[in-house]
């Protein structure tokens, strides 16, 4: 289980010749949310709107501004160095880009036994383990010598996925994990992640701007616009009674897969998506939204349920 608590995550800028003009990047802002425990939550948001960051700080990549972040009921802030090296086996990630992420000049075995090696395991068993979570991925044992430049795409995705396995992870953080990946090899990933949370009982979550990807494989939606949580909830909630003008724009202009859908009338999301650089008291997407009042632009409008498990942060929810 991971529960977020206020977290925020803020960059300094300064300016001026004695640099004493401070400008805040408010990348992650106030965000709250609970993953359980075997659940899917997808992340979403258009690049910018600070998801990544949000990422690296439950990783510790990045170290956090303000909040709590609450891992199987340890508290990060109160954390031993037992307590963090055992949740960096329980915790894995997948990057958006494989290949950048493999050595090219170590061999795939080489690559799935570094972590393992680095957490103190004997070679014998990292190398045992190498081939046992290659087949967990539907990889052949040959592809153990095989080197980064040889293999596909979707391949160098297995292979990452495998090493994410490696420790026996709780949970995996998987980061635009279908993004560089043809549409066949997209829905082969995905079924086997899927495959792999029911076998394992993992708990994921998949950060993407693809909302597609989003509905096929999340049990829940977390929609992020400029470092705020704008909606979260029950995925078939949100893909078919989204509360927030922002996530109703995500919807209608991700691409309609079914033909018996095409052709229904669609809002295009207009404007600039912003910057995190800019951002005044009140709602981010309110310069975006034709439903704005000065409310809206003044006010930051506070997390209110719209029904059981779905939150929405807007003065206007569609529908009421």
């Amino acid at each position: 289980m991971i529960r977020l608590e206020g977290l925020k995550k803020y960059f300094t800028i300064t300016k001026g010749l004695m640099k004493k003009e401070v400008t805040y990047v408010k990348a992650v802002d106030d965000i709250s949310l609970e993953i359980k425990k075997g659940e899917i939550v997808g992340l979403v948001g258009e690049s910018g709107s600070g998801k990544t960051t949000l990422a690296r700080v439950l990783l510790s990549l990045t170290k956090k501004t303000g909040g709590k972040i609450i891992i199987d009921d340890i508290d990060l802030d109160k954390a031993t160095a037992q307590d963090m090296k055992k949740l960096r086996t329980e915790i894995a990630v997948v990057f958006q880009d494989p290949a950048s992420n493999l050595n090219p000049r170590q061999t795939v075995e080489s690559s799935i036994m570094r972590p393992m090696i680095l957490h103190g395991v004997p070679k014998a068993e990292a190398k045992r383990k190498a081939k046992e979570v290659l087949e967990m991925v539907k990889m052949d044992e040959r592809y153990l010598d095989s080197y980064p430049h040889q293999l596909s795409g979707g391949q160098l995705q297995r292979i990452a996925i495998a090493r994410a396995l490696a420790l026996n992870p709780k949970t995996m953080i998987l980061d635009e994990p279908t993004s560089a990946l043809d549409v066949s090899v997209q829905a082969q990933i995905l079924n086997l992640l899927l495959d792999l949370q029911e076998k394992l009982g993992l708990t994921y979550l998949v950060i993407t701007h693809d909302l597609n990807v989003i509905k096929y494989i999340s049990d829940k939606i977390a929609v992020m616009y400029l470092g705020r949580l704008v909606e979260f909830g029950p995925t078939d909630e949100i893909a078919e009674n989204a509360k927030h003008p922002y996530t109703k724009g995500l919807l209608d202009a991700a691409p309609i897969l079914d033909p018996r859908l095409r052709g229904r009338k669609k809002e295009i999301m207009g404007g600039d998506p912003g910057s995190l650089i800019k951002v005044g008291n009140g709602c981010r997407f309110a310069e975006r939204c034709k439903y704005a009042t000065e409310e809206c632009r003044t006010t930051m409008p506070p997390n209110t349920l719209a029904a059981d498990g779905h939150m929405v942060s807007c003065f206007h929810p569609i529908g009421g």
